[in-house]
């Protein structure tokens, strides 16, 4: 029997935490205005089986509708975005939440038609303007 993969994370004070026991998808980065308005930059997201999402009990998390497909999850203490989820199967997680070492690379950028002018994407990764 192999080991599962568990990865650890949380929010800036503590207050949110979850392990994930299963695989992580690797790194994208969504700049389309919604990710740049709920994060003030781009968001750079994992995602993973919500079967292999184990969230401790807080009463820190709180979840913002931010479309009719898509609600997002930060800590209501200290404001960390946590998580964006539009399948009731899978929940993406903002990789900066995610506890070191997480093993996992950067590996496209969608809604880069939307990207902000104050940084270009100087990278050799796969670029979409839409989600890909």
């Amino acid at each position: 029997m192999s080991e599962k993969i568990v990865t650890t994370g949380g929010c800036l004070c503590g207050s949110v935490k979850f392990r994930i026991m299963g695989p992580l998808r690797e790194v994208v980065a969504c700049h389309c205005r919604q990710c740049q308005k709920s994060s003030g930059h781009h968001v750079a997201a994992t995602r993973v089986a919500l079967s292999d999402f184990n969230l401790e009990p807080t009463n820190s998390l709180q979840w913002y509708q931010s479309s009719k497909l898509a609600k997002r999850g930060f800590c209501n203490k200290c404001g960390s975005n946590l998580f964006w989820q539009n399948l009731p199967d899978k929940i993406s997680i903002f990789a900066g939440s995610l506890d070191d070492p997480c093993g996992l690379r950067l590996s496209k950028h969608i809604f880069v038609a939307d990207k902000a002018d104050y940084y270009d994407l100087t990278d050799n990764l796969a670029k979409f303007a839409a989600f890909e």
